[in-house]
């Protein structure tokens, strides 16, 4: 017995089994204090992402607004704060940031041509908010006094220049004066030419902006001088009036051969413009077209192509162009509502697409020149209201506010307005006012003047250009959102503007 006793104890001594066990238990605790902890710190960086994201939208809306004063109250109102538009239910506590959301003046973006304006003066606009993430794990071990952590807290940051990222395709009309003020006035910013020439210049340069088909093809594939895969397509309109039968001469080289007609006043609803018979007056000049240049990489226009011959960059060289033949006065409305309806049905030819009407005139409306009756073929009115052969700058306002209100984003460009014209317009003005009241309550007739008729025809103020550096302009014809007076920068500013907010690193001064 005491011989069993004596071998049991050291074989007692030297067993391991079951030892695993205490290992086994205090890995299990291990494992699971790492999962508690993956599971808290995912979830924080999952609670990060939707804060940044907030944050990317608050900067991008408040770039989106720019160059207006509503740029700091647009971004908080898409921040991720408590009411705001991307409020997330799992942060807590958000806050922005003190001295955010802030505009900024960036020299990088500025050398870009990204230019700082009133009333904003800023071209980007950043964004930075705090929220607090809730802990579970980190949390529990608060009871074991390991930690005092209740919450994480986040941060971010979000930085977006107003223009940059390339955004939907565009249908763009360009409505230019061709009226006989344009080619007996020249233009010393465009080198002493004519402003028309200058204008056609200015259209040059958009055109090497524009997009003619999708960046992914080396070389836009194009029929009908359309390519097949198009994003902006353009199309140029004029006034006043020319035959269908000798349009095509603006850009064959023999403009003198054009028939100027009596101004024609197209459907103010109308929803296609394509007038047919070659004795049929018309305001179009070109369909629609993106063949402009040969792919979005090449610099140059492209010779061969209609838009580029009626702009003067053809292949035969000057003389080719478009040219501005006068002999009606001067009367945008029909034009306007002309270029409206051929972008409605453009727009529908182009799903997805987005209409511009850029118009170029001093806007001194006061033409004595029209057809005897309207497109439904009742006789014109006195009263003012369209189609009138009175307050004919009020008909412009009021062509260009029907424009914005089908979607269509109105640029006005006035050049060499001068102080007065307005009030004595054609047959004489209503002295009742056709503007309406609701819209323009303190407006007096002697304040419509072709300045104030080309800012109000815009969709707003950041839309509306002026080159008052020409003789006979109204000096104080000046746009309190945009800074460019010479046409080829305007245009250039007209191109950039077709681009979308774009989010830039933080730290870019």
């Amino acid at each position: 017995m005491k011989q069993k006793m004596r071998t049991l104890f050291p074989r007692i001594l030297r067993e391991q089994s079951g030892q695993t066990l205490i290992f086994g238990v205090m890995m299990m605790v291990v494992l699971i204090g790492m999962g508690g902890i993956i599971l808290d710190v995912g979830h924080a960086f999952f609670c990060y992402r939707e804060l940044q994201a907030a944050t990317d939208a608050a900067a991008l809306a408040g770039a989106e607004a720019l160059p207006n004063s509503t740029a700091t109250t647009q971004a908080t109102e898409y921040s991720a704060t408590a009411g705001h538009l991307n409020a997330y239910p799992n942060l807590y506590n958000v806050n922005m940031v003190t001295g955010y959301p802030k505009v900024e003046c960036l020299t990088a973006l500025k050398n870009a041509g990204e230019i700082c304006i009133a009333p904003a003066n800023g071209n980007a606009v950043q964004v930075q908010e705090t929220a607090q993430v809730p802990v579970y794990f980190l949390s529990a071990l608060r009871a074991f006094k390991l930690t005092t952590a209740q919450y994480l807290n986040i941060k971010a940051t979000a930085t977006a220049a107003m223009r940059g990222a390339i955004s939907t395709p565009y249908n763009v009309a360009i409505v230019l004066d061709s009226t006989a003020s344009m080619s007996s006035n020249t233009d010393t910013d465009c080198g002493g030419i004519t402003r028309f020439q200058c204008a056609l210049n200015g259209v040059a340069t958009l055109l090497e902006e524009l997009d003619p088909c999708a960046a992914t093809y080396t070389t836009c594939s194009v029929t009908n001088e359309v390519a097949a895969n198009p994003v902006d397509v353009v199309g140029i309109f004029t006034f006043p009036n020319m035959t269908v039968g000798t349009v095509g001469d603006e850009v064959n080289c023999k403009s003198s051969s054009i028939s100027v007609q009596p101004y024609t006043f197209p459907s103010s609803s109308g929803t296609t413009y394509a007038p047919s018979g070659n004795s049929t007056p018309t305001y179009e000049v070109t369909n629609f077209f993106s063949d402009y240049r040969v792919s979005n990489t090449a610099g140059a226009l492209n010779t061969a192509s209609n838009l580029s011959i009626a702009v003067g960059a053809g292949s035969s060289g000057t003389g080719c162009e478009m040219n501005a033949k006068g002999g009606a006065g001067s009367y945008a409305a029909g034009a306007i509502y002309a270029a409206q309806a051929a972008l409605t049905a453009e727009a529908i030819a182009n799903p997805g697409s987005s209409n511009v009407i850029i118009v170029l005139s001093d806007g001194e409306y006061q033409s004595t020149s029209f057809a005897s009756k309207d497109v439904n073929g009742n006789a014109l009115n006195a009263n003012g209201t369209y189609p009138s052969t009175i307050d004919q700058c009020q008909q412009a306002i009021l062509a260009g506010n029907y424009a914005t209100a089908q979607g269509t984003r109105v640029y006005t460009v006035a050049y060499g307005s001068e102080s007065s014209g307005c009030t004595t317009s054609g047959g004489g003005y209503d002295s009742t006012l056709v503007l309406p009241k609701a819209t323009y309550p303190s407006v007096t007739l002697s304040q419509i003047t072709p300045c104030f008729t080309m800012e109000y025809m815009a969709t707003a103020g950041q839309y509306f250009y002026s080159d008052y550096n020409q003789s006979g302009s109204e000096s104080t014809c000046q746009s309190a959102s945009t800074q460019a007076t010479s046409i080829n920068q305007i245009f250039a500013d007209i191109g950039s503007d077709f681009t979308v907010p774009r989010l830039i690193p933080d730290g870019m001064t």
